[in-house]
């Protein structure tokens, strides 16, 4: 009689995934929710105050209160702060351990209230970080080993992606691309069991249709490629000016003269005057690319709403408010895909109907160039507009734009954001890699030292001696020889001074 051995490990971790997913789904679908309903309160609310503006002073309070709120949320556990992408990607790297139940419930009350009073921030990032938290707790739970609480930890944060976007494809190819770099069989199993099985709670709650529908759209002509080149260029140019705009946000709020944990009151106070004057831009942005399926404005319009959202992107950004940017940037290609494409209809003749394409495409280039993550871009884009007929366009943009970005000197968005949260234990070469040969003489006081008991410079790397015809590897018990060749792994920037330093310290004693 024929059995089957079946492979526990994967069943296991198969399991496992499906509950984080399942959980995570409906805790996602709940922080969706509730944004939603309260977008709409507050949307209402503003059309009322056109109609009777004295209400925008109580208006003012209510926002303050909530703004106080938030950041009082804010202040008691930093780490629900801002997406919360670097945040995910910061436990993984063994460089951050936060309480998950309290960031779990404070980045959902505090996103809530950061994203439905109608800040230009996105869902995606709060929803990775309530993915994650949740497997977490479930890997604690379990009383998992290190290894283990890492993969569900990226389940989770793959399901946090899937339920926010209906996207579980997109969410598995993130967790590779942008925060593993890596391929693993496991983390792969799990992250997408966990992703299939949030979007299903998804589904359950919010209906088949995708996020951003635009409707029935007709493929781009081949005739029309060359202008996808010139979009690429275009949208890798102005991704490389959001990253630097977003990186030097800091600086900027530090002017602001108010503690860390109030800059959310700049925001919240200035959202009042552009949802007075245009309620329906308030938000992600996911309502104004879905208009984008019935009417496409006038390019002038287009500008002048391209600057209010992304100035103002950066305002409720930069204030650390729990809120993301992965709508916002979509959103900002959605408009500069409308924009690109009204100049083809004024200045080529193109046909008008061939606009939605390029908003559709704009927004995988312009999220490829700033997360430089274009696989995961071509995916979410395509699983969110429900179309895919555009996967040969998505990819040629997607690609242009990750390489002009690149040539620009730009970084993938989130590792930037990481780098600027967590203290670097290692210094980063300036020059190029160069290996300097250091000589061991007779009257050298470095002979007979162990190389654990010499203060070396910090700008270098011993990896190796050579000793004769061998080279030895290093380690702290090495002792060193005369004779010995040690190899120094530095680069050219701090090259003479390494060498200045080590030549001072062998005339006296190392001691």
């Amino acid at each position: 009689m024929k059995t089957t051995n079946l492979d526990k490990t994967r069943i296991s971790y198969l399991l496992k995934g499906a509950l984080i997913g399942t959980l995570a789904g409906l805790a996602v679908s709940l922080f969706r929710l509730g944004i939603e309903k309260l977008s709409d309160v507050v949307r209402q609310l503003y059309h009322l105050f056109q109609q009777h503006p004295l209400w925008l002073f109580f208006w003012g309070l209510v926002s303050l209160l909530c703004a106080l709120v938030v950041g009082l949320l804010v202040k008691s556990d930093p780490n629900i702060k801002g997406s919360g992408i670097p945040q995910v990607e910061a436990q993984l790297q063994d460089e951050l351990s936060p309480n998950w139940f309290s960031v779990l419930w404070k980045k959902m009350f505090g996103g809530i209230l950061s994203v439905g009073m109608g800040l230009f921030l996105g869902r995606e990032g709060p929803s990775i970080q309530l993915g994650a938290s949740i497997g977490q707790g479930i890997s604690q739970w379990l009383k998992a080993d290190r290894s283990e609480s890492k993969i569900l930890l990226s389940s989770g944060a793959a399901a946090g992606l899937a339920a926010a976007f209906n996207a579980p494809i997109a969410a598995l190819l993130f967790i590779v691309e942008e925060v593993h770099h890596n391929f693993s069989p496991l983390v792969w199993l799990t992250s997408f069991t966990s992703a299939v099985c949030a979007n299903a709670v998804s589904l359950m709650i919010f209906g088949l249709q995708p996020v951003l529908y635009l409707g029935d759209i007709p493929s781009l002509p081949l005739k029309y490629y060359w202008l996808l080149t010139l979009l690429g260029v275009f949208l890798g140019i102005f991704g490389r000016f959001y990253q630097v705009v977003l990186l030097n946000l800091e600086k900027i709020y530090h002017k602001v003269p108010l503690p860390k944990w109030l800059y959310g009151l700049v925001p919240f106070l200035l959202v009042i005057p552009v949802g007075y004057f245009f309620p329906d831009y308030l938000g992600g942005g996911n309502q104004i690319v879905l208009s984008f399926g019935t009417e496409i404005p006038l390019a002038s319009i287009l500008l002048g709403l391209f600057l209010l959202r992304f100035i103002f992107s950066m305002i409720s950004y930069g204030s650390g408010l729990p809120g993301g940017i992965f709508l916002p940037i979509l959103t900002l290609g959605g408009i500069l895909g409308a924009f690109f494409g009204q100049l083809a209809v004024s200045s080529l003749g193109m046909d008008p109907q061939y606009v939605k394409d390029f908003v559709i495409i704009a927004m995988a280039g312009y999220f490829a160039a700033i997360g430089k993550a274009p696989l995961t871009a071509i995916i979410l884009v395509t699983e969110m507009v429900g179309s895919l007929n555009h996967l040969m366009p998505l990819g040629l943009v997607a690609l242009i734009a990750y390489i002009v970005n690149d040539l620009l000197g730009g970084s993938p968005i989130y590792e930037s954001l990481l780098e600027r949260m967590i203290k670097p234990t290692s210094l980063p070469m300036k020059g190029q890699r160069l290996v300097i040969e250091y000589a061991v003489h007779a009257e050298s006081p470095l002979d007979g030292t162990q190389v654990r008991d010499i203060r070396w410079p910090k700008d270098m790397l011993l990896v190796s001696i050579q000793r004769g015809e061998k080279e030895l590897l290093v380690h702290g018990d090495t002792v060193i020889k005369v004779g010995d060749f040690l190899k120094i792994l530095t680069d050219t920037h701090h090259a003479k001074e390494v060498r200045q330093q080590i030549e001072a310290w062998t005339r006296k004693p190392l001691a």
